[in-house]
């Protein structure tokens, strides 16, 4: 350890563990920054390896210009036997070579195209409603065990059995405070980063109180009549046509209708088809 070096050549040490957490507009914003050079990272690999593959390339070609025209075959015993057998050895090792280079090439492409991404889809709408929601899950799971609580083993006529948890105590509880704090933060980062995608339109906001029974969703390209409205959901028909019902997520949807509204598209349409014909 870098410590017990500087004692044995005679330094005071001591250690200080700092323990906090950062807060999470930090991490992110470190994390963004990281990912970003490592983008660049790929991307000047990926230009290098598709510059050497273009060369492997062009070392072919001149590989294959060196062969007799027109595909002549090998002379045996002729003096240009061992020439041409040289050259066609030369040239399918040219091409193992720039397949290769070309392989590598395309490769370090998609790496540096999926890095780009990456970003893109911690960030994506449906991607930050979902980790604000599994964020609060755990909060409350903490705060539970925090607090104490109490669940339902069973209930048999009038008799309910109930199992009781007491508040946690000592360092488990230290613990579980901390988390806690630590979480609560990550939770104020992301509800601020969906308010912003609600304020700017990327991420819709749609509910129980905007949206209704009979009205029309979208998701995924599809428009969807509302069968039910619930507190987290929307139950429409089977999306693939069966004859059931699927539940969808609010945060999932991507466009709402009332069914005017959809009726007036639907004629939009018809009209238009009338005029094309």
């Amino acid at each position: 350890m870098t410590a017990d070096a500087l004692r044995a050549q005679g330094f005071e040490v001591e250690i200080s563990i700092d323990a906090t957490a950062r807060p999470a507009v930090e991490v992110e914003a470190d994390r963004i920054d990281r990912q970003a050079e490592r983008v660049a990272a790929l991307e000047q690999k990926a230009e290098r390896r598709s510059d050497r593959a273009e060369q492997a390339w062009k070392a072919e070609h001149r590989a294959v210009e060196a062969l007799p025209p027109g595909g002549e075959p090998i002379k045996i015993g002729h003096h240009s036997e061992q020439r041409h057998r040289r050259a066609l050895d030369t040239a399918h090792r040219r091409l193992g070579q720039a397949v290769s280079a070309q392989n590598d090439a395309r490769q370090a492409q998609r790496r540096a195209e999926s890095a780009a991404a990456t970003t893109e889809a911690r960030y994506s709408p449906v991607t930050v409603k979902n980790r604000i929601d599994k964020l609060h899950a755990d909060q409350r799971a903490d705060q539970r065990e925090r607090d104490g609580h109490e669940r339902t083993l069973f209930v048999l006529g009038d008799t309910k059995q109930v199992e009781k948890f007491p508040p946690a105590q000592g360092a488990y509880r230290e613990l579980l405070e901390s988390r806690i704090a630590e979480r609560e933060d990550q939770i104020s980062y992301w509800e601020a980063v969906r308010a912003q995608q609600i304020e700017s339109g990327k991420a819709t906001n749609y509910g129980p109180d905007t949206i209704s029974k009979g009205d029309l969703v979208q998701w995924s390209g599809g428009w969807y009549p509302v069968v039910r409205v619930n507190k987290k959901s929307v139950t429409i028909p089977s999306i693939v046509g069966g004859s059931w019902t699927d539940t969808m997520p609010y945060h999932k949807l991507s466009g709402h209708k009332r069914p005017d509204e959809g009726a007036q598209t639907a004629a939009a349409g018809t009209a238009s088809e009338e005029i094309r014909s």
